[in-house]
């Protein structure tokens, strides 16, 4: 491989033109797709083989036309102090409200809070029901200022107003954070190679790598059913990775140049060694998304596979595009320990010899490895202390900030008609094969009204054909409580006894059956997707590192990291630890799909720095230094890179911390201190010492295995040959000038 990459490298170098033309044409044609397509909506959430799921699809099939995918509103009025909404002036503020709302072009129906039992009974909360024909990122901008200009002159009448439901749902927006954070990376990238111009060669490929990915997944989104989340979390990783795999690259380029190798040759040998390492690290992240497609979820396996193909866009350019500019730049880009004039260059050196700190480091870690191992392992098993206490749920109108009108209809909801009116569950009975359908309803019905935890069943609704209706259970306790989950399960065991006396289905769907589906899903999918996933990269890593001991050293020191940073996680959007700092206005239950998504992404990143540190320790080994010493070499010329890689890492995840959508907030923060601890605990800390106690055991292979891997040359060896083809051809090329 090193080879191949090499020969490519060069060839980038040499025909810079033609290389920058193609990625050029590919971002202006994906661009122009993007400009060309209809906005992303919401991603269709389903989950398939689940009983919500099969549930909803039987509303969609017996129901036709009632817009179960809809988006809802719930416009809620309280009466002001000493009044009811009972009154005649609230009553009629309330129908004007009704009357205002039905002849929204969008709406399919509203119903009448004092025709459809919608007023509390202490008669001071009131609610109006409205559907909408789309989902609540389709709406119409009018059709949501419609809603909000009903419920302002609601508000002029003296009541109380709040606006809960999807149809108030917009576009999640990143904030300035992002902003900020390519900042600091821009600074980083300065501050490690020296010039403004090597600095700003990464940054400008990633963007063009985000760039077409971000405008392919838009140009693709209504096609392929993706949300708008998907284009965000694949330009979060993207980014991320992109600015890393460049960095690698022109920090080899720039060592090469400080071994006296001409440009084109340095071009070359950085593709066919840090470009091997690219080529592995990408394969790694591309293995963890990719592999989310276990759990079948389908908007899980959307965002993986389009994350996944924005990091192999990184990986090409990185590969092709970073040797053609690294051409174009020519001389301004410097050997590796020289600046430019601007930031301090030309200056004499007064301890040219001085080891960096990289090597202080690895010396130290070397001398003292038990000691920096135990410290590591306890650090990180404390910091993983609150996973313990880890609940999952997905979020709702319950968990966004007291600021905004969803969460304060929410309250006012649970005031007015107690907390599980949040988290209504739907009962669909299919009684299609049942000899008397109403009977099997009313069965039903009685049921679940001799279940604990109910405080209100609604009477059987039956379709046009009599043959299936739906039952409408408002649970006594909110909606993400165990009291509620406790409920579904009873619910459903008591269908179970119905079919078997009657032959007719009960299945029980709506948001809260969803979401305690979507956590026993995820749950259920965990092992497999780490057995999966681990597996195929530990494979991966053992032809890469030709040893079992290092893969199994990076998966488990994976698990610490992960599990820090799930504790990390808990901590602060659970416990509501430093929550001001970050933002969080309202702690609750952790996302379901969030210990999953971050066990992929995490590992993906997790074996980036595994795969540019180890295989720079590997070099040296395999070039003749011993076990202790090749560390020690590896950190010299590695060190300060993946350093400069995490940070810039860190950094663009953070930005995402000041995204409006909880989901993206929560995964960006996850990331952030994921690769925090990954980076400078677990590679730069417990790797080293690993390795050090180990020594050259940690190169065993057994010779069988040793004969049937693959020899991928990450570390480059065979470009010796080449390197001295290449000097052979420049001496025949002065002979000819001369």
């Amino acid at each position: 491989m090193a080879t191949f990459l090499y020969r490519l490298g060069r060839f980038s170098f040499r025909k810079r033109h033609v290389v920058a033309l193609f990625w050029v044409a590919l971002l202006a044609l994906a661009g122009a797709g993007a400009a060309g397509a209809p906005a992303a909506g919401t991603s269709s959430f389903s989950i398939p083989g689940t009983e919500a799921q099969k549930a909803f699809d039987l509303l969609d099939e017996r129901f036709p036309g009632a817009s179960a995918d809809g988006a809802t509103a719930r416009v809620v009025f309280k009466a002001p102090d000493g009044q009811k909404m009972t009154d005649p002036g609230n009553k009629a503020a309330v129908q004007d409200t009704v009357d205002e709302l039905s002849g929204g072009a969008e709406v399919t129906q509203v119903t009448d809070p004092y025709q459809g039992g919608g007023v509390s009974q202490d008669g001071t909360v009131a609610y109006a029901s409205v559907t909408y024909e789309v989902p609540g990122m389709e709406l119409e901008e009018s059709s949501r200022e419609a809603l909000k200009a009903a419920a302002e002159d609601a508000r002029d009448s003296g009541l109380t107003v709040e606006i809960g439901g999807d149809a108030l749902q917009a576009v999640p927006e990143t904030g300035s954070a992002e902003i900020i954070g390519i900042g600091v990376a821009a600074v980083v990238l300065v501050i490690t190679l020296g010039s403004l111009l090597a600095a700003g060669l990464p940054l400008l490929t990633a963007i063009v790598g985000v760039g077409i990915g971000v405008a392919t997944i838009t140009a693709l989104a209504s096609t392929l059913d993706l949300g708008s989340t998907t284009s965000i979390l694949a330009s979060m990783i993207g980014l991320a990775v992109g600015i890393d795999y460049a960095l690698f690259v022109v920090s080899r380029y720039r060592a090469e140049l400080a071994e006296g190798r001409e440009r084109e040759e340095a071009a070359g040998r950085a593709v066919g060694t840090a470009g091997s390492a690219v080529v592995f690290a990408g394969l790694t992240v591309v293995i963890a998304l990719v592999g989310l497609s276990v759990v079948n979820i389908p908007m899980l396996t959307k965002m993986g596979i389009a994350a996944a193909g924005t990091v192999a866009v990184a990986v090409l350019i990185a590969l092709t595009l970073i040797p053609a500019v690294l051409g174009y730049a020519g001389r301004r880009v410097r050997p590796a320990g020289e600046k430019s004039k601007l930031l301090g260059g030309g200056r004499a050196k007064d301890k040219a010899d001085k080891p960096n700190m990289g090597t202080r480091w690895a010396s130290f870690v070397v001398r003292r490895p038990l000691a920096v191992l135990l410290l590591g392992v306890v650090g990180l098993g404390a910091a993983a202390v609150p996973a313990g206490s880890l609940e999952l749920g997905l979020p709702d109108d319950g968990s966004q900030p007291t600021s905004t009108t969803q969460r304060r209809a929410y309250d006012l909801l649970s005031e007015g008609f107690g907390p599980g009116f949040n988290g209504p569950l739907v009962v669909v009975v299919d009684a299609q094969g049942s000899d008397d359908p109403q009977a099997v309803f009313q069965q039903a019905g009685d049921e679940i009204k001799a279940l604990g935890n109910v405080v209100n069943v609604a009477p059987a609704a039956p379709n046009k054909a009599g043959d299936t209706a739906t039952i409408a259970v408002i649970p006594d306790a909110k909606p993400s409580s165990a009291a509620t989950e406790d409920l579904v399960h009873d619910i459903r065991a008591a269908g179970a006894d119905i079919k078997d006396g009657t032959g007719a289905e009960v299945l029980v769907t709506g948001a809260t059956a969803m979401n305690i589906d979507v956590s026993q899903k995820l749950n259920d999918a965990l092992v497999p997707y780490l057995v999966l996933v681990v597996g195929l990269a530990f494979l991966l890593l053992i032809v890469v590192f030709r040893s079992i001991l290092v893969p199994l050293k990076a998966a488990l020191g994976f698990l610490l990291s992960v599990l820090a940073a799930l504790g990390a996680v808990v901590a602060v959007y659970q416990w509501g630890w430093l929550s001001g700092l970050m933002g969080v206005e309202e702690t609750g239950p952790i996302m379901s799909m969030m210990p999953i998504f971050m066990v992929g992404v995490v590992f993906g990143l997790a074996m980036d720095y595994e795969v540019f540190l180890v295989t720079r320790i590997r070099e040296a080994h395999v070039h003749g230094e011993k076990p202790a010493q090749a560390v020690v070499t590896g950190f010299r010329y590695s060190a300060r890179v993946v350093t400069a890689a995490a940070v810039i890492m860190i950094a663009v995840f953070s930005g995402f911390i000041g995204s409006s959508d909880s989901m993206v907030k929560m995964i960006g923060f996850g990331l952030a201190i994921a690769v925090l601890f990954d980076a400078f605990v677990v590679r730069m800390a417990i790797v080293p010492a690993v390795l050090a106690l180990l020594g050259a055991k940690a190169w065993w292979l057994p010779k069988w295995m040793d004969r049937a891997l693959p020899n991928v040359d990450v570390e480059g060896e065979s470009l010796a040959a080449h390197a001295g083809a290449a000097d052979k051809d420049d001496e025949d090329k002065e002979l000819v000038r001369a």
